[in-house]
């Protein structure tokens, strides 16, 4: 059989005293006498006992953990915002629970109720793709626990967030598209009820007007967010009379969909079409020729994102806020001519 953890009172029977006797002892209580504080520990020391933090914290009220609900896990982008945020709360004694929607609603759900379950303090999120109500969001909100969303977020009005300038992004690329000569750039773009593909897409459009060039619908083409979906959508453009010769993707999945229907049509980048979008360093260099991307300060997201949720922890009936952090473009091969 499996040992549970040996508690207080399991330490409180085998001395035949009460569990506050064993308690206060642990921490060298002066109520306590030397001859019991001693014997109290000689035996947890035997015993190999340690203090559960959970049973402790639910005790006070405060079980010093933060529930970190992300659309997955696997790409770097998630996984450095996740160290953003472990570093700030390890630095304020908190530990965090990771938990994946895989990009589905019903999933986030889930990950949602099951964290409360489990008496986190708060959560700090990235909505799914998929997202487009909040019921399971109102026991938090009313309740007044810390929520805090980054990356795709919503209820900006009663929650606080952490988003980079999208719309900038965006423009970034088409305008750094049409220096290197493109004329005909195209823009993957995804779920359009996440304001975060709301903001890309404003940033494509805007840039296209400020250089003057025809405004062309065919040009931009959604995708469900998938490798497959943009794929597809990709395959949309290049059967065009006029394919475009430069695409930005919407996002990492958005870019590296685009990239494998190119492949497949035998087309070479950037000689034929240049190719940038979202995507962490280490992806955007693996690839041939290395991906031109936009950079996230992700580290930093995810320490603003805990920032803010020990504040909403700190002053619960303080409004809202919003960060907004500024990206770089790293150009590379795959738009450079």
């Amino acid at each position: 059989m499996k040992k549970k953890h040996l508690s207080l009172k399991d330490l409180a029977s085998e001395l035949k005293v009460s569990i506050s006797t064993v308690s206060r002892a642990l921490k060298n209580h002066p109520d306590i006498s030397p001859e019991m504080t001693k014997k109290v520990q000689a035996l947890a020391r035997k015993r190999n006992y340690t203090p559960n933090p959970l049973a402790m914290g639910l005790l006070r009220q405060q079980t010093k953990m933060i529930g970190v609900i992300v659309p997955d896990m696997v790409t770097q982008f998630f996984s450095s915002i996740i160290s953003g945020i472990e570093h700030v709360a390890k630095q304020r004694g908190y530990y965090i629970i990771i938990s994946s929607s895989y990009d589905s609603f019903q999933k986030e759900r889930e990950c949602v109720e099951n964290l409360l379950q489990t008496r986190v303090e708060g959560i700090i999120m990235s909505l799914s793709s998929e997202t487009k109500n909040f019921p399971h969001l109102r026991p938090l909100i009313d309740r007044e626990l810390p929520l805090v969303l980054f990356d795709r977020v919503a209820l900006t009005d009663k929650v606080s967030s952490v988003v980079v300038n999208d719309r900038e992004s965006t423009r970034k690329i088409a305008l750094h598209f049409y220096n290197q000569g493109y004329r005909r750039i195209a823009f993957i773009s995804g779920a359009s009820h996440l304001q975060m593909v709301k903001e890309r897409a404003n940033g494509y459009w805007e840039a296209i007007r400020e250089v003057g060039l025809p405004e062309k619908k065919e040009y931009f083409v959604e995708c469900n967010m998938t490798q497959q979906s943009a794929a597809q959508a990709m395959m949309k453009l290049l059967r065009l009379p006029e394919p475009p010769d430069a695409v930005c993707g919407v996002s990492h999945t958005a870019t590296f969909g685009a990239l494998k229907a190119i492949r497949n049509g035998g087309l070479t980048i950037p000689n034929e079409i240049a190719v940038a979008g979202f995507a962490d360093q280490f992806h955007a260099e693996l690839v041939t020729p290395n991906l031109t991307s936009i950079h996230h300060p992700t580290f930093e997201i995810g320490r603003e994102a805990a920032r803010l949720f020990f504040e909403r922890l700190e002053n619960p009936s303080e409004m809202p806020v919003q960060v907004v952090l500024n990206t770089q473009l790293v150009p590379r091969g795959s738009s450079l001519k």
